[in-house]
């Protein structure tokens, strides 16, 4: 049986007190400071990289549309800004494997090839730190005309944008569990901590929570594409995970590196269903994994560096379940006019990058500036209705090249009790004037923030030369408290989200963004005049006129694409 609900008593409060004590020791532990960088093999193990796919061998193959190969159900797919996609104005698509393949593709699939004399290499819809992608997903789905005739557990190959059949189980634990709803399916996410470790040490398990986030929000996105909506379901324990997903079967997983449960998705085509109780879930659990399993995880590297860091930190946050509680009210998301997109949704999906360079020298406009932030604000919008938290991530700004905006440094308050509580911890002589009359952004302090933003971010240039970058402080030592260990997680997942909405933001306005992990941490606080663990920075980034390289070739992500620049 799953474990749903945790137990209560002094025991568990003794545990729970040293599982929150393990992750300020691990998150304090992998900062990056003036003096040295969070610990790492401070080399790259080439004959030791992971390789690109996880596959599992022996599970049987179905293509998913537009693969050739795919079962023609008639599926064509409807022209969808972005706009009329975050804003939830599509009308349902009816669930099929058509649809379901279209999702999948513009959620999680390859975006191009690049090539660069003898080297080539592959893009992915979903931005990953390093472009080393830990992040597995399993959809669970009913019998579809094109894949099984059971309902059945698959997961997503993103070489081939197909799925393998792991498990097919009884049709009667399907119908009790979604009450005979048609228009209901499930995505489980997981992550490969040594697909991150093997370059970043003990600072991967971050980056494998943002990258849950980055994908988290794509998935969301694109589900609103096809009309369908997103949640994230908390009641289901990461043991419980384990066994739907198949990652807990050791017999599976032999030589292979091991995949960490990361949350359940539900995906409706109707209204949400709402399934507060964990217990709902144990005969369903139950059911899949007594299932028909087939396939074995393929290994991704033959030499790997044991990083214990990350596995204590892994096991403190491991998430036991919990009811889902209805979050505040949210900040009202100022009105956006509809704007005229060279592309439409899918396309723009699919032409995210991330930038390697900026010019130093483009300014962007303010109302650009004002739209970008203000579709960060929480609201009735996709991704932010996939999450059952209020946001707990506020943004710490420097503008450089906008328009009728000072230069300098901002604070972007998220939640509604945020701004005094951040007020109340900066320093005392930060203006804090209000620098939009919609929008909760104040100015702090004005001048030339380039070169310490450049300085925070590892010295890394794209922080000073875009238009402007930022940090994201998280509403940390309170959310742990309220909620638990596990919830460092989604901290990280929350930071990942706002990444994922600025990539497409930045592009949807002709402009490109980049994701930086590596940062001071301590010094950003310094700046702010942050102590202690009541807010801490978890993740950058810099939005500006890309520079590309013309010496790299690109093809489609798939052959039967067409090409994507």
């Amino acid at each position: 049986m799953m474990a749903g609900v945790p137990p209560s008593g002094p025991a568990t409060d003794d545990a729970r007190q040293a599982a929150l004590e393990m992750v300020y020791r691990y998150h304090d532990g992998t900062k990056h400071s003036f003096a040295r960088f969070a610990r790492s093999l401070g080399y790259l193990d080439w004959a030791a990289q992971p390789r690109v796919f996880r596959t599992f061998p022996g599970a049987r193959l179905y293509p998913l549309y537009p693969a050739p190969g795919a079962f023609p159900d008639g599926y064509v797919p409807r022209p969808v800004s972005l706009d009329e996609a975050c804003g939830q104005a599509v009308a349902p698509a009816p669930l099929t494997a058509g649809a379901i393949g279209d999702l999948l593709r513009h959620a999680l699939g390859l975006s191009a090839w690049k090539a660069f004399g003898a080297s080539r290499w592959s893009l992915r819809v979903t931005p990953s730190s390093g472009n080393l992608h830990p992040t597995e997903a399993y959809v669970v789905l009913p019998p579809l005309p094109g894949l099984a005739d059971s309902p059945g557990v698959y997961h997503y190959d993103v070489e081939r944008h197909a799925v393998e059949l792991r498990c097919a189980f009884a049709g009667d634990a399907w119908e009790r569990m979604v009450c005979d709803r048609r228009d209901v399916l499930f995505v489980a996410l997981t992550s490969i901590h040594w697909r991150e470790a093997w370059k970043y040490g003990e600072r991967a398990f971050r980056y494998c929570q943002h990258d849950l986030g980055h994908t988290i929000a794509s998935l969301s996105i694109a589900a609103a594409v096809q009309g369908w909506q997103v949640r994230i379901v908390p009641a289901l324990s990461h043991d419980a995970l384990a066994a739907l997903t198949g990652v807990g079967r050791e017999s599976d997983f032999i030589e292979a590196e091991r995949e960490e449960p990361g949350c359940l998705l539900v995906v409706s085509a109707g209204p949400v269903p709402e399934w507060a109780d964990a217990q709902r879930f144990e005969p369903f659990v139950d059911a899949v994994a007594g299932g028909a399993w087939s396939g074995r995880a393929s290994q991704l590297s033959e030499d790997h560096v044991t990083w214990t860091f990350v596995d204590e930190v892994a096991q403190a946050t491991v998430d036991p379940g919990r009811p889902q509680p209805v979050p505040p009210p949210m900040l009202r998301r100022p009105e956006q006019p509809a704007r005229d997109r060279r592309h439409d949704a899918r396309a723009l999906l699919l032409s995210r990058r991330s930038a390697v360079a900026f010019d130093g020298r483009a300014p962007m406009s303010r109302s650009a500036f004002l739209d970008i932030l203000a579709r960060l604000m929480p609201g009735d919008a996709s991704p932010w209705t996939s999450l059952w938290w209020s946001p707990r991530v506020h943004l710490a700004l420097f503008v450089h090249r906008v328009e009728g905006m000072p230069p300098g440094l901002y604070m972007l308050p998220r939640a509604h009790d945020a701004q005094q509580r951040l007020r109340d911890a900066c320093h005392a002589d930060f203006l804090w004037e209000p620098a939009d009359d919609d929008l909760p952004l104040w100015l702090l302090k004005s001048g030339d923030a380039r070169t310490v933003a450049q300085r925070l971010s590892c010295d890394q240039h794209l922080a000073g030369d875009g238009h402007f970058s930022l940090g994201m402080v998280a509403d940390f030592g309170e959310s742990l408290q309220a909620f638990g260990p596990s919830f460092y997680r989604q901290l990280f997942w929350e930071a990942g989200m706002i990444g994922q909405v600025l990539y497409l933001q930045a592009e949807a306005s002709g402009v490109r963004g980049t994701g930086i992990g590596c940062f001071f941490d301590d010094p950003v606080h310094d700046l702010l005049g942050l102590h202690g663990h009541a807010f801490q920075s978890l993740y950058h980034f810099a939005v500006g006129r890309p520079l590309d390289d013309s010496r790299l070739t690109s093809e489609p992500g798939y052959t039967w694409e067409h090409p994507v620049s």
